[in-house]
């Protein structure tokens, strides 16, 4: 049997986990990630890769930055004065979470945005009495759509506009995407507000009581607020500068390490503050998706999907065919990945029906940042999968009606900016 077809199968079983939770979400990850070793998929040595990557460690260092907020009572300070400013409301919460989000993630990185903004959204929902369930969600779609907007938001954008000019076309422009990011936004706030936050989980979760008590015995001093909210505007203010040789994962360390050398949180808190979970979920399925690509099971879907459509198909369902691959393709592997993936694809085809490829790759630029239906699709989904108490089917059952009306939107919006035969 071909690697190709193995690797699928695998991906077949770990998904069929993902969906039934029969074992727990990190331990199915991390379990793919082992048998794509065992079976020669990616050598040994990057079976754990994922564990270093950058995005991980990240995810740690905002983990803590984020922690030491709740512990200065820093974040219960934030959550009531905007409580007090926009009301205890689901909607009117949702509403303003979702615009600093999508706002944010348009010109800083979706995951870094996600980031940024979870500590205080929690803050929110403790000082609302809301469960944090109702809110992380909608911030982490926020993130998602809102880093469509910008060529820098997200990293597809960038894959395909570096596409264009490898094959001698004109690149997209910086806010060339806002055409496509701006509607797609507007969409999917006003999707969560009227249909998702029915679909989103009710309960009362113990991880929001266990915040709550969190802040009740946090300390009050004004010095260690001032100190933690400093180091959060500094490292999100680095993020958004891009100063030369400071990464997100540097600027987000750093200011880790500073919260507890300046007391913000000790050594121990700082430690439990980190969420596993998300962590080896997220490490786990990077060497899964190193191991489609390697063994060409990513091509294999994608080829045999473009063979489905025969003949001479129009430019509108080649379009309608490759968002739905991408997006297929990027709730359980890289959206960086699928974009990379697709994108020779896409100018291949366009070129032999002789229509401009702008509109494909932009659709595929865009379905690759639709990864709403699994929390392993994209880092802002699955930063919040823990805090939010979060199962693999919330996600399913909140994210697939969102994923459509982004298809939906895109199909109508993209052909009209991006003519396939301009004259």
């Amino acid at each position: 049997m071909a690697p190709a077809i193995k690797c699928l199968i695998v991906l077949a079983i770990v998904a069929l986990l993902f969906i039934t939770e029969l074992i727990p979400l990190a331990i199915t990850a991390m379990s793919g990630a082992i048998v794509c070793g065992l079976l020669g998929f990616i050598p040994a040595k990057q079976v754990f890769s994922g564990l270093s990557n950058s995005t991980v460690v990240l995810f740690a260092g905002m983990f803590v930055v984020g922690a030491a907020m709740f512990h200065t009572g820093l974040a219960q300070k934030i959550g009531i004065s905007i409580v007090r400013f926009s009301g205890t409301s689901e909607n009117s919460l949702m509403f303003g979470i979702m615009i600093v989000g999508a706002g944010l993630s348009s010109v800083l990185s979706n995951t870094g945005t996600a980031a940024c903004l979870m500590p205080v959204v929690l803050g929110i929902c403790a000082a609302a009495k809301i469960p944090a369930s109702r809110q992380l969600m909608p911030l982490a779609y926020a993130a998602g759509v809102g880093g469509i907007i910008t060529l820098v938001g997200t990293p597809p954008n960038i894959i395909v506009s570096g596409a264009l000019t490898s094959f001698g076309y004109e690149p997209f422009s910086f806010f060339e995407f806002a055409w496509i990011g701006i509607p797609l936004t507007v969409v999917a706030i006003a999707y969560m507000m009227f249909i998702g936050k029915y679909l989103l989980p009710k309960a009362e979760l113990d991880a929001d009581q266990e915040i709550e008590q969190e802040i009740e015995a946090a300390s009050t001093s004004s010095t260690k607020q001032i100190i933690s909210g400093v180091i959060l505007a500094l490292v999100i203010i680095t993020m958004a500068v891009g100063i030369p040789g400071v990464s997100l994962e540097i600027a987000a360390i750093t200011g880790a390490l500073v919260c507890v050398l300046t007391g913000c949180l000790t050594e121990k808190q700082a430690y439990a503050s980190i969420d596993w979970v998300t962590i080896f979920l997220f490490a786990g399925m990077m060497p899964v998706s190193t191991a489609m690509d390697k063994t060409g099971a990513g091509k294999l879907i994608a080829e045999w999907t473009v063979g489905l459509m025969g003949g001479t198909p129009s430019p509108l369902v080649v379009t309608a065919v490759l968002f739905i691959l991408s997006c297929a393709l990027t709730q359980f592997m890289s959206n960086t990945a699928s974009a990379a993936l697709l994108c020779p694809i896409g100018v291949a085809i366009s070129k032999q029906l002789g229509a401009d490829p702008k509109a494909v790759l932009m659709a595929i630029a865009v379905a690759a940042s639709c990864a709403f239906a699994t929390p392993v699709g994209t880092p802002p989904c699955t930063l919040v999968l823990g805090p939010g108490g979060y199962k693999f089917m919330d996600y399913v059952k909140v994210g697939v009606p969102l994923v459509i009306l982004c298809f939906i939107v895109s199909i109508i919006v993209i052909p009209m900016v991006w003519p396939f035969f301009p004259g």
